[in-house]
């Protein structure tokens, strides 16, 4: 599993692309990962939309809709992660605290101001847990107009299906826009791959048990606490659950 804040990095430049890589490589408190790199705002939001990051390391001038509309857009919305500014032009400092931005970085951008900026991101992403309910994980969901937190601790199982994930608690279900590889990244303590459409709570397994799938044919699934439902196991990860059981 990735260690460090998850970073997208957005700017039109190839070059300052990759300087804040290489920048972003060299830090170590905290450390930080490049998980997504974006050349304007359109596929920022996809990226956004599609997977989970900590904070954004976002131009301002780009092509298109620049990266203050961006942050605009993005305010009050599930997606909204720490927005740091990284442009050659300090005119728009301003524009960008009133958009409550957590640091604005001019270019060239040194490590040691870099790392500052990462240090307040790491301090908001604290202080957003603290505010939750003693830092307990939640994921954000959006279901017919409104907003909802979920407890990670109630999800028992995600399950990809076509575009979407399917968020599964004992009480219901929930449609959450995400990677399924992101989940199982950020937060693999916690869940266990069982197929490559589907990761469990590992605290619900109950039984791993054969199972006659209409579509797979004659296996292995897993029963989990909470729910009747069964969820099939490949073959690939028979042994993880195997394992997991056991512990």
């Amino acid at each position: 599993m990735i260690e460090g804040l998850r970073v997208l990095v957005v700017d039109d430049e190839a070059l300052a692309r990759s300087r804040l890589r290489t920048l972003l490589g060299d830090c170590r408190s905290p450390a930080a990962v490049v998980a997504g790199e974006a050349a304007n705002a359109t596929e920022a939001m996809e990226a956004l939309r599609r997977g989970s990051f900590d904070a954004v390391l976002l131009d301002v001038r780009m092509p298109g809709a620049d990266g203050l509309a961006l942050a605009q857009a993005l305010r009050g919305t599930s997606l909204e992660p720490a927005i740091v500014f990284v442009t050659a032009h300090s005119e728009h400092a301003v524009a960008a605290f009133d958009l409550e931005a957590v640091d604005y970085l001019t270019k060239p951008v040194r490590l040691d101001r870099l790392q500052l900026a990462l240090q307040k991101v790491e301090r908001l992403l604290a202080a957003r847990r603290a505010a939750t309910g003693d830092g307990e994980q939640t994921l954000v969901i959006q279901d017919r107009g409104r907003t909802e937190r979920v407890p990670l601790s109630e999800v028992l199982y995600f399950k990809a299906e076509l575009k979407y994930i399917t968020v599964r608690t004992a009480g219901r279900s929930y449609i959450l826009d995400a990677s399924l590889s992101d989940l199982e990244e950020r937060h693999a303590t916690q869940f266990l791959r069982i197929h490559r459409n589907a990761l469990v709570a590992r605290r619900a397994v109950r039984a791993l048990e054969k199972h006659d799938d209409p579509e797979e044919g004659e296996g292995w699934a897993v029963r989990l606490n909470g729910i009747d439902e069964l969820l099939a196991v490949s073959r690939r990860q028979l042994t993880a659950v195997r394992d997991a059981l056991t512990r």
